[in-house]
């Protein structure tokens, strides 16, 4: 379980997390919503101690790494996390095997002589085989975000963590993301938490959405009670992203 309790985080010209607390529960997919630039993607780096808050516990399977500066105790607790950079983070000097084994080294004991099958194994999960010796280049947005989602999974992360999945992304290729986001929960039992914009596929994935306006979580629920939510920061989104699709 991840536990967050009270978190504040500022940036020089702005508070951006006010006191929000909330509990991640184990297995669910958890989505966070609002508006580009509202601080979505700064609650998940808070998360994983990317970025440091000025207040507030983090507490992931009981270790508090809200405040803490140390280095071997944040380096233990980031073993439990997989996270899926918003621009897919491909190296490009790097081939697709390379890329998806790249933590390995840091996050695992595994001799290097594994790494290949590993890779594999990986890659078949999302869907791709053959790509090994390719580069980031030579693979379509699509195949990108898988290469990038099995690099995530590679280390067998009990969370996994996505910033803004389906950003940029035609239908057809955010029909491909949400399909990989079920699949990697059904398949790998991994407790998931999405940011993103796209209200439809927060609502169509999720077991719980939470809403931030104004650095607070203003409406925490499953996705049915969201529909139906009074609070007038969630009802003006939904009209907006509603007006969006037409």
């Amino acid at each position: 379980m991840i536990e967050i309790r009270n978190l504040n985080k500022s940036f020089p010209d702005k508070q951006v997390l006010k006191n929000i607390s909330v509990d991640i529960k184990d297995g669910e997919l958890f989505s966070v919503i609002g508006p580009s630039g509202i601080g979505k993607s700064t609650f998940i780096k808070c998360i994983i101690r990317l970025l440091k808050p000025e207040s507030g516990e983090i507490v992931v399977d009981g270790q508090d790494i809200g405040r803490t500066s140390d280095e071997f105790k944040l380096a233990r607790v980031r073993r439990s996390f997989g996270y899926l950079f918003q621009e897919g983070a491909l190296f490009d000097s790097l081939t697709v095997l390379e890329n998806v084994a790249f933590g390995l080294k840091y996050l695992t004991d595994i001799p290097k002589s594994g790494y290949a099958k590993i890779v594999r194994e990986k890659l078949a999960l999302v869907g791709l085989k053959d790509v090994e010796n390719l580069k980031p280049a030579e693979l379509s947005v699509g195949m990108k975000k898988r290469v990038s989602l099995a690099r995530s999974i590679a280390a067998e992360p009990k969370y996994i963590l996505y910033d803004e999945p389906t950003t940029g992304l035609d239908p057809v290729t955010t029909g491909m993301v949400k399909d990989l986001i079920l699949d990697m929960r059904a398949k790998l039992n991994i407790t998931t938490v999405v940011v993103t914009h796209d209200l439809n596929l927060a609502l169509e994935i999720s077991s719980r959405v939470a809403m931030l306006y104004g650095g607070e979580f203003v409406e925490v629920s499953e996705p049915a009670k969201f529909r139906r939510s009074e609070n007038k920061g969630v009802k003006e989104f939904m009209e907006i992203s509603h007006l969006s699709r037409k």
